[in-house]
Formats: C-alpha cells, structure tokens, sequence
C-alpha cells in the first residue's frame, strides 16, 4: 500500500513478515527408579493423552532413554515441566522432564 505525502514522495510501507514462535518439545526422561505406572498417569494428566498412547510414550522413555509428549510454545512447555517436577518430587519420584527447541 502507498502513502503519499505533502512533497510527492511516494513511500512503500513493508509488508511485515512475522515468523512464528519457536516451539519446544518437551521430554521425558528414563530413570530407574520411577515406576512406569505413575510415567503413564503423568502423560495422562499433564498432556492429555488417552492411556494407549501415554503407555506408548512411556515405553519409549523405557527404551530409548527420553520420549517427547508434546511440543508447545516455550511458556507452555516451561509451565508443564514445572509442573510434571513438582508433582514428581511430591510423589517421590526422581523424574526428569525437560525441554527442547523443536
């Protein structure tokens, strides 16, 4: 769209692209001592899964050392860490859930 002003001059305005927000996965991580039951209520809980794929997502935490359960702008995914931790510190349990840029 042009603008014109008093002088003649005719000024371009830039279209602004705006890119989207990073996003970030969030993961969970093996430990040994966590039981595989309370993992499953966590991905229940804290990311909305039906039980099916929360057990499949735990699995592969079991199996490959970290599985993701979800990706989410970073406030969201830093809030849902926080969360998974303290529930998993009051229960007990050393959990780690982390977050990284997808």
């Amino acid at each position: 769209m042009a603008t014109k002003h008093d002088n003649n001059t005719v000024l371009e305005r830039q279209e602004q692209k705006l890119k989207p927000p990073p996003m970030y996965q969030v993961l969970l991580l093996n430990d040994d001592y966590t039981p595989m039951e309370f993992v499953v209520t966590i991905i229940q809980e804290y990311f909305n899964k039906d039980r099916e794929t929360a057990t499949q997502i735990m699995l592969k935490v079991h199996r490959d050392g970290k599985g993701m359960c979800g990706v989410y702008p970073k406030d969201i995914a830093s809030t849902k860490v926080e969360l998974v931790l303290t529930h998993a510190r009051k229960a007990g349990h050393p959990l780690q859930c982390v977050m990284e840029e997808a």
